[in-house]
Order: structure tokens, then sequence, then C-alpha cells
């Protein structure tokens, strides 16, 4: 079957976040209506698809129709047999993803979006929740957009999800052996010109370790303010997965929480992510790696001037 159909987009809160209704993803989807897809990830930040029967093959080819795909991580393993997919099993892992952060923006080439599946899902917590952050740039006071403007921001996977560094369980210094056995360090600009929207955005998040040519508390005192205004819920949206939804966000406008509330319950993810590009500042210039080689994540791409 092949689907030509308008879509059926429905905003779910104000600022960001829609639904897309009425299509099924298994389906072989013209390039119209991928445009149309695209469209509305760029516009919305976050897209939402209930109902869906994908699996991890699925899943791959919808999100290779956005582009090229990166493997599953830079230093933590794939799905068994699918190089492509972040099986993020809550079962199995003591990592959960509960802070605020843009998703592996320790490379110089972060992903453009991510494809979230949702495979078990607890009958109570485990949402998420998204963050504008073109809305909040905008939000800031015009001195504060001025500063921003010119500040660069030092990525960094030294630490997962910043996690502090006692009283760590035993499983846990094991996970984070893992997700750091390559360090990670690049350098990006604090507002960043999105490439499709041409919107100026806050490209900051949980992997932030320090601002340039400032020191760590003048760093920590400047990243705490700016981030306060992306999480502001006047820039968010939730929500509430059933089994089979699938979500696509706009890595490059965008933060992400996943809410740790759901205990002992089961909650399993799969994560596909489709190949990013060099982010820009407001003054032309292209993020920089200054530690570690990413070019086995994602397609290395030259930079047009």
């Amino acid at each position: 079957m092949t689907t030509t159909t308008s879509l059926k987009v429905q905003p779910i809160a104000g600022r960001i976040g829609a639904e897309i209704g009425e299509i099924d993803l298994r389906d072989a989807l013209t390039n119209e209506t991928i445009g149309e897809i695209r469209k509305a990830l760029v516009h919305y930040k976050v897209i939402f698809f209930r109902n869906q029967n994908l699996d991890a093959d699925g899943q791959v080819a919808f999100a290779r129709r956005f582009g090229e795909v990166t493997t599953a991580h830079p230093t933590v393993p794939s799905l068994e047999g699918q190089p492509e997919v972040l099986d993020l099993d809550y079962d199995r892992t003591v990592a959960r993803a509960n802070h605020w952060h843009t998703d592996v923006t320790f490379v110089d080439r972060p992903p453009l979006g991510s494809v979230l599946r949702a495979v078990t899902i607890p009958p109570v917590g485990g949402d998420t929740v998204w963050a504008n952050s073109v809305t909040a740039y905008q939000d800031l006071p015009e001195s504060l957009r001025n500063l921003a403007d010119q500040l660069w921001a030092v990525h960094s996977n030294a630490y997962d999800y910043a996690a502090p560094a006692l009283d760590l369980s035993e499983e846990f210094r094991a996970y984070r052996e893992v997700f750091t056995s390559t360090v990670y360090e690049t350098v990006h600009p604090v507002v960043r010109v999105h490439p499709e929207s041409g919107e100026r955005g806050l490209f900051i998040g949980g992997f932030v370790r320090r601002l340039q040519g400032l020191s760590q508390t003048e760093s920590n005192d400047l990243i705490r303010l700016l981030q306060s205004y992306v999480t502001r819920l006047e820039n968010t949206v939730r929500w509430r997965w059933q089994a089979g939804d699938v979500a696509f966000w706009d890595n490059r406008a965008t933060q992400h929480y996943a809410i740790a509330d759901y205990g002992n319950q089961s909650r399993r993810m799969q994560r596909v992510t489709i190949s990013g590009d060099l982010p820009l500042s407001v003054d032309g210039k292209h993020s920089q790696a200054l530690k570690g080689d990413s070019s086995s994540y994602t397609p290395q791409e030259p930079v047009i001037a």
C-alpha cells in the first residue's frame, strides 16, 4: 500500500509537539508524504505517531527516509544484529536518562533527529518531556540573547548525563566505563542556527561541561540561567507513552527528559538516530572536535563554506 493522503496533524501543546494520525509507518510512504512529515518535524520540533506496529527493521527503514542513519551510539553497544538500533531496556541497565539533554552533542556532528519506538511501557509513569530550545532563545531578554550569541560551550561524554561521581553502584560504574570508553569533547556554539528553518536556538543540555573563556563557576552560573529558559513549562510537551508509539524529534532544536518515576516496572525503548551536520553559529562559524574521532559513528561530510 502506498500512502499519498495529506497528513492529519494535531498540535498538542502551545509551543512544541504535534501528533500525526491516520498513517501507518510500515507503508511505502511517498516522497511527498515524507516531505510533509519533515516540514511538521521542523515546525513542531517533536512529532508523535500512535498505534504503530513497526519492528526494528521498519524503524530503521523509516528513519532512512530522512537521511543517513548513524550507528547506535559512539560507545554503547547496539541491539544484537541491528547496528543502527540502541536498545534502551531499563530492566537490563541501571542507566536512566532522567536528565535534560540533547542527544550525543559531545561529537562534532550530533544527530539531525532521533526516532524512538516504545516496545514495553509501564502501566503508570515513564513519560518523556521535550523542550523547544528555539522559543527558549526567543524568551531571553535582549541583553542575554546578545551574550548567548557570543558564547561557545565544551560538550563531553566524560560523565553519563552528568551523573554524580559519589555513591555509584558497581553496575552503574561498569556502565559508565563503557559510556566513556572513548572520551569525546567538542566545542559548539551556545546559539545554533537551524540549517533548515534558519531559527536560532539554545544548543546546550546535559553534556555541556564549561563555557570557553570563562571559569567553571561562571560557566555553571550562566549555563544554569540559560537552561532555566529551555525548561520553562511554556516551552515543553509531555508524552504519555503507549506500546507501539513512535516519537520523532528534531535534535537540533530540542532537549528531552525521560522521567524515571516507574520504579521496578518494565520500560523498553529502541532508538535510531539520523546523521546530522556541523552546527553553525550566528556569525557563521562551525563546531570543532577537540577530542575523539566520531567518524565510525556518523558519516563525515565536507563542510560547505
